[in-house]
């Protein structure tokens, strides 16, 4: 099994929390380390035991217990805003890897409960500490507590929110691009008639925007 294919194996048996408990940015992060051999298959507190079965079993490696570092196999939980608390930051918006989330600047803020995979990324950004977590589950912990439908769903709405957040920025960049080209277009006439430290000054102006259209440019062709 090649390196890539190992990986897509490691990421399908996670969770989809995308929690970033185990030390990564998300699961993809973390399955690609457990296929490079830089991250151990004890590291996923969401998926407990029977996950790091599951990563054992793929990768060929002993099961160990779970790394306390990480955290500790629990009920999974949701998060709820206190909704007279909130005072429409967006902060929680920002980190949330599902969208589950709905709010707007200074607007309440309110969890889309199905959508939620108690992540808590949402608790330590909140200002004024009205994001709290409940438990959903019970007794039931790890995949016990958690179902393939859910993570696949879950990936689903993960990978939805980063392209939006990649679609924002290339928008971004080219409005900025088409602000910069405007201003390039228009620097001739401030030539007009200039003397020579306006001229000069004009000069650095264009090399200043064409640079900037230089590095978004790469930005854009960049992987």
């Amino acid at each position: 099994m090649n390196l890539d294919d190992l990986a897509e194996r490691l990421h399908q048996a996670l969770p989809q929390t995308q929690c970033q408990r185990c030390g990564y940015p998300d699961c993809a992060g973390y399955a690609q380390a457990i296929a490079l051999g830089s991250a151990g298959i004890h590291q996923c507190p969401p998926g407990g035991a029977e996950g790091i079965a599951r990563l054992a079993a793929i990768t060929g490696r002993p099961a160990l217990p779970l790394d306390p570092a990480c955290g500790r196999e629990a009920p999974r939980t949701v998060a709820v805003i206190e909704e007279n608390g909130c005072i429409g930051c967006t902060l929680c918006l920002k980190v949330c890897p599902t969208d589950a989330i709905l709010g707007a600047n200074k607007r309440m803020h309110t969890v889309i409960e199905p959508w939620c995979t108690g992540c808590e990324l949402c608790v330590p950004v909140c200002p004024v500490d009205c994001i709290t977590l409940e438990d959903a589950s019970g007794d039931a912990t790890g995949w016990q507590a958690w179902s393939t439908k859910q993570a696949q769903e879950s990936l689903a709405r993960y990978e939805w929110h980063q392209a939006r957040l990649a679609r924002g920025v290339r928008e971004n960049e080219e409005r900025l691009e088409a602000k910069a080209l405007s201003k390039l277009a228009d620097l001739p006439a401030q030539t007009h008639g200039a003397d020579e430290v306006a001229s000069a000054e004009v000069a650095r102006k264009r090399s200043v925007i064409e640079a900037a259209l230089a590095r978004a440019r790469n930005r854009r062709k960049a992987p």
